[in-house]
This record gives structure tokens, C-alpha cells and sequence, in this order.
């Protein structure tokens, strides 16, 4: 369950083995588990995170998300020491096991559905998401089609319009709205007079 996972600890770290990961091959990347999680967002959540993975003689870290995955990342890394010798001064773990566990090495990888990060041609998430995007279309334009009626559908993305603009391109989309570039006054005339055409 993401950073969450790494905080409360028990059962949510488990080691993958031949049988743990058999069939998962063909599911999404949630198959690992993702959550928000606020506890990271504070120091106290990132020392229980750390006296975690200590306990699991766990130094070596896959960090897969968007903005705030790797900026949590890279603020666990450079508290590392320092969240370490609070252990030891906390009676939690011994200076031996601080010494066994000193470095803290993180590898990023760019998951967003936005693609929304430069020096790669797509992220991890953006294929997968515009799959399921266009497949929705294809199943909607029929029925659009045997109704008579507009369809208006919404993607995710936040701040980032991608997916909506490849999906809207790749679908033949009549009108499509993205935040980089929000309509001009009067919009609603120009799409219902597109519509009607």
C-alpha cells in the first residue's frame, strides 16, 4: 500500500517470491497497492516508516508514483541518518543495527497517467490509462450512435490535459476541453453550433 504500507508496517511488507507474484502478470500495477497517505507527510510517520523497514533489514527502495511519491522519496532519503540515530537514542534499534542499515538507496520511477514528466516518452500508467480510456469510447459510441444523443465523457488528469487530448484525438472527439488551454468566451455557442452540424 505505498508509503502507507511502509508506515503501519505487520503484514503490509511481505517478501515477493515465485508464488506471491505468480498470475499477476496480466493485472494492473495496483496489484502492489496504492493509498494517500498522511502520516509520510510528517516526521513521526516517516520514523515509524524507517524503524520498519530496519526491522526487515530492508535498505533498498522502488518508489513508483508522481510528485508527491518521489518528493517523499527524496525527503525520507536525506532524513535517513537522522531518523536513524533518533531510533538509537529512542532505545529502538541499536547503534549495530543503525551501522547495518546507514545507507538508504531509492530508485524513482515516474508513475503518472498524466505523462507528465519530461525526458521520457510516456510514463509509467499513461498507455495502460488510454487502453481503458478508448475502450469506454468504443463501447459509449454505439450506444451514442443508436440514440441519437451527445456523450460527454471525462478523464482523469488534474492539471494535465494529455489524456484527454490523445484520447480525444484518437477517438475523433467532436469538442474537448483541457486546462492548458481553457475556452475562450462564447464556447458554448461555437460547440452547440459544432454539435449541430
Amino acid at each position: 500500500q505505498g508509503y502507507e504500507g511502509l508506515v503501519e508496517g505487520g503484514d503490509n511488507i511481505k517478501q515477493a517470491n515465485w508464488l506471491s507474484v505468480s498470475n499477476i502478470i496480466q493485472l494492473g500495477g495496483t496489484v502492489i497497492g496504492s493509498a494517500r497517505c498522511k502520516a509520510f507527510t510528517t516526521r513521526a510517520g516517516r520514523l515509524r516508516a524507517a524503524r520498519n523497514l530496519v526491522e526487515h533489514g530492508i535498505t533498498n527502495l522502488c518508489v513508483i508514483g508522481g510528485d508527491g511519491s518521489l518528493t517523499g522519496a527524496d525527503i525520507f532519503r536525506s532524513e535517513w541518518a537522522g531518523l536513524l540515530e533518533e531510533l538509537v537514542r529512542d532505545g529502538q534499534i541499536s547503534e549495530e543495527v543503525a551501522r547495518q542499515n546507514c545507507r538508504l538507496n531509492i530508485v524513482g520511477l515516474v508513475g503518472s497517467i498524466d505523462n507528465d514528466f519530461c525526458g521520457t516518452d510516456m510514463t509509467i500508467g499513461t498507455d495502460s490509462a488510454l487502453h481503458r480510456i478508448m475502450e469506454i469510447v468504443d463501447a459509449i459510441t454505439t450506444t451514442a450512435q443508436s440514440h441519437q444523443r451527445t456523450f460527454v465523457l471525462e478523464v482523469m488528469g488534474r492539471h494535465c490535459g494529455y489524456l484527454a487530448l490523445v484520447s480525444g484525438l484518437a477517438s475523433g472527439a467532436d469538442w474537448l476541453f483541457i486546462p492548458e488551454s481553457p475556452p475562450e468566451d462564447g464556447w458554448e455557442d461555437l460547440m452547440c453550433e459544432r454539435l449541430g452540424e
